[in-house]
């Protein structure tokens, strides 16, 4: 916003030259402006609607899937629930496009194939949010794939497919997927957002150091709700006279990610909700709201977000809670003290840093494809102890290291002597400690 422009290297980084595409740059423009004007409440005022923004979609993709008002009720906040420690970033608008976009696909095998020409102008925000529409194609092509087969399975004269579901055009359905995938080059960085999707999502080296990729351990309610859900989408296709091709493959395909990476949850969640109702209600709801229960949640819904925007705490509250979590008081003695660079940073608080300390380029943040594998491994094994702390990017013996206090890293450096005799404790709380090298020491 400063420049103009829209950066093609590692911005903020010690590896300002390395090539990397901000795929989620339209939202880093939207928390820019709203940051402009309300500071830091920006980060729970923009959360608060992104929350409601997942409670309007899952309750419209339940109707969708011939549920009843109540019902609807019932199932969003079930989601809700499962779909938890949600954070102001960019994938929370992947979760609410793929429940749009789930509901799109199930509307038109309802009513025929009207609905999918909305899907390019989705894809074309979506793509321009946040670089998980990569799932929302896959889940274009399963539906295109099972509206295939079921149109061979019509052509044989079986009757296993639901004379609920209409023909669909395929035709036409693969036209409005050609041009979703062409929305998705509609970018400022076009095609080159697609080669590397899949690693950016699925980096090994996210698998092996950050929790969040691990399997599912069933030890927090959440995920037995999330079973829950699953079991339900499931019974509820089995109770069904005939074939949803299109439901099982989605359910399937998003269960077994969602048991495999706990991060991708919603993947699951979401189908669920929109194949629950028909199978276990066995009756046929309206599909709509009345105009009384419209005017009611909207009422509610205004009522709440108004209350809520009120109570948000000032600024410098807000300033106070990040000091308990973040190194701001470290961030503060480093810039005062203009201690030198390089800065090597531990990696939690990278992205802070960024914000906090940009006259610092971070030796590491959350930017994983901007690294690399190889980089993280070389980087967790320094900071575990694996590798001499000297071949870490970013340590130098004039330099500065920003470490937690607590780490293993810096309880090394302030009790090795080998160590000792090369860095020196210059600020400590009880967060953070500052190390420089003492060939820089004055």
């Amino acid at each position: 916003m400063q420049n103009h422009a829209l950066p093609h290297t590692g911005l903020f980084s010690q590896d300002s030259n390395v090539h990397w595409s901000d795929a989620s740059w339209s939202f880093d423009i939207l928390l820019g402006l709203i940051y402009r004007v309300f500071g830091l409440r920006a980060l729970p005022l923009l959360l608060m609607l992104l929350k409601v923004g997942l409670a309007a979609s899952t309750f419209l993709l339940a109707l969708a899937g011939r549920a009843d008002f109540w019902t609807a009720v019932i199932l969003s906040a079930a989601a809700q629930y499962v779909i938890s420690g949600l954070q102001p970033l960019p994938y929370v608008f992947s979760i609410l496009f793929f429940a749009v976009e789930v509901s799109l696909l199930v509307r038109s095998r309802q009513t025929g194939s009207t609905d999918l020409y909305r899907l390019p102008l989705l894809f074309l925000l979506w793509a321009n949010v946040d670089i998980q529409f990569l799932f929302g194609l896959v889940l274009l092509l399963i539906y295109l794939i099972a509206c295939g087969i079921e149109e061979l399975i019509r052509k044989s004269g079986k009757s296993w497919i639901s004379d609920r579901i209409a023909g669909i055009d395929l035709m036409r359905a693969g036209i409005a997927a050609l041009l979703s995938l062409l929305a998705t080059f509609a970018t400022p960085y076009t095609i080159h957002l697609l080669p590397n999707a899949f690693s950016r999502l699925y980096s090994h080296a996210a698998f092996e150091y950050f929790s969040e990729m691990s399997a599912m351990s069933f030890r927090h309610p959440q995920e037995f709700v999330l079973m829950l859900l699953v079991m339900a989408g499931f019974l509820s296709l089995g109770r069904r006279r005939s074939l949803d091709l299109f439901g099982l493959l989605t359910l399937v395909a998003g269960t077994a990610i969602a048991f495999r990476v706990q991060r991708d949850g919603w993947l699951a969640v979401l189908p669920a909700i929109a194949i629950i109702p028909e199978g276990l209600l066995q009756r046929e709801p309206l599909l709509k709201m009345t105009k009384r229960q419209g005017v009611s949640a909207a009422a509610l819904t205004a009522v709440t977000i108004i209350c809520a925007a009120l109570s948000l705490p000032r600024n410098r509250v807000l300033m106070s809670r990040i000091d308990q979590v973040y190194p701001v008081r470290a961030s503060d003695y480093i810039r005062n003290n203009k201690l030198p660079q390089p800065l090597f940073n531990a990696y939690s608080w990278g992205s802070f840093l960024t914000w906090y300390l940009p006259q610092y380029p971070v030796a590491v943040d959350s930017r994983v494809e901007l690294y690399g594998d190889r980089w993280f491994q070389s980087y967790f094994d320094v900071v575990s102890g694996k590798q001499p702390l000297e071949t870490a990017s970013g340590v130098s013996p004039t330099g500065t290291l920003l470490l937690e206090r607590q780490s293993a890293m810096a309880k090394a450096l302030t009790n090795l002597p080998l160590l000792e005799a090369k860095y020196k404790l210059v600020y400590s709380d009880d967060l953070a400690s500052v190390f420089v090298g003492r060939a820089a020491d004055p």
